[in-house]
């Protein structure tokens, strides 16, 4: 009976998950709401809310695996060697990051800089991004004076700060892409 019961669980939550997607698709990640994931996946709200605390607990499994399979696609490639190379390689990853405000907040709520009680699977996409320039820059051609754990540390600090600023009015006239490279040629590749 017990079997029976998780075999169920499982399939809702699955089923759950992939209503969300199609809602996603269709939509776009700031335009879910639960009552569509509900009545695409068939089941009651209630039932939504015995698998997921709420609807940002929800898009943080989602998020994090899109968040992830770009990841996969950037340790995928050929290391990068220089700044112009490392901000190619990561373009799928910030390009995801910053596809909507939505997106973007949710990361940066969940991302561990915040001191939430737990730490979720977008947290462990920071660590992940962090390890992968990391080890990229043990063997690009950047400074060699600065460990590469805290040369992973700005550059991940740079991106985020490069997205926020994607965000602003006021600094709409500089693309993302130059801002950071911008960054990353400074704390990289210090002249002087």
């Amino acid at each position: 009976m017990q079997k029976t019961i998780q075999k169920r669980t499982i399939k809702t939550r699955a089923n759950l998950l992939a209503a969300a997607e199609e809602v996603i698709r269709n939509g776009g990640y700031e335009a879910l709401r639960v009552e569509e994931v509900v009545k695409a996946a068939g089941v009651a709200k209630g039932t939504f809310f015995a698998h997921f605390h709420d609807k940002d607990a929800l898009m943080e499994i989602l998020i994090a695996d899109k968040l992830n399979a770009c990841l996969g696609q950037a340790e995928a490639g050929t290391p990068p060697k220089t700044v112009a190379e490392i901000v190619t390689a990561l373009e799928p990853v910030h390009s995801f990051m910053t596809s909507e405000r939505y997106v973007f907040d949710l990361l940066i709520r969940y991302s561990g800089a915040t001191a939430v009680a737990e730490i979720g699977p977008v947290a462990y996409c920071f660590e992940r991004y962090f390890r992968v320039v990391m080890l990229w820059l043990e063997h690009a051609e950047v400074r060699k004076d600065v460990p590469p754990e805290l040369l992973a540390e700005g550059v991940q600090a740079f991106a985020i700060q490069a997205m926020s600023l994607r965000f602003c009015a006021l600094h709409s006239a500089t693309t993302f892409t130059d801002r950071l490279e911008t960054y990353l040629d400074a704390w990289l590749t210090p002249t002087g």
